[in-house]
């Protein structure tokens, strides 16, 4: 007698949680930015998920302010939060660095313009051109 082994009884891998990941009711979550009553930083208990296609949560904080429609953008997991902040600082120090970096080849490129003879305007004649130059010869 032969065994078979059936596939759809493998066991299941278990999905990474990462910043986007959507919450579950009860979890423990910290507020990102700055909300109606509530710091950055606050911690709280998701209470009520609702939406299709875009997921709002209710949340509970400890400092006793209950607040609705809150994105998902707007919260992280409470064991994420050293995490994101992290994340956070790194996103910032590169936009700085972006940043420098295109003002300096602004002002690279801006002292190369100033230090290149002018071009000749396409608009106006060449003959026109000349004769302006020595004009203000003879006047100089």
């Amino acid at each position: 007698m032969t065994a078979t082994v059936r596939v759809d009884a493998m066991a299941k891998t278990k999905t990474p949680i990462t910043f986007d990941t959507r919450f579950r009711k009860g979890e423990k979550v910290t507020a990102t930015v700055d909300l109606p009553g509530i710091p950055e930083g606050t911690t709280g208990k998701v209470k009520l998920i609702n939406g299709l296609t875009w997921t709002r949560y209710w949340v509970f904080f400890d400092n006793g302010v209950d607040l609705g429609s809150i994105g998902q953008a707007s919260l992280v997991r409470s064991k994420q939060w050293d995490a994101y902040l992290a994340a956070k600082a790194d996103a910032e120090a590169n936009a700085a660095a972006k940043a420098a970096a295109e003002a300096a080849e602004k002002a690279k490129k801006a002292a190369e313009a100033a230090a290149a003879p002018p071009a000749a305007n396409p608009r106006i004649p060449a003959h026109l051109l000349e004769r302006a130059k020595n004009r203000k010869k003879a006047e100089g």
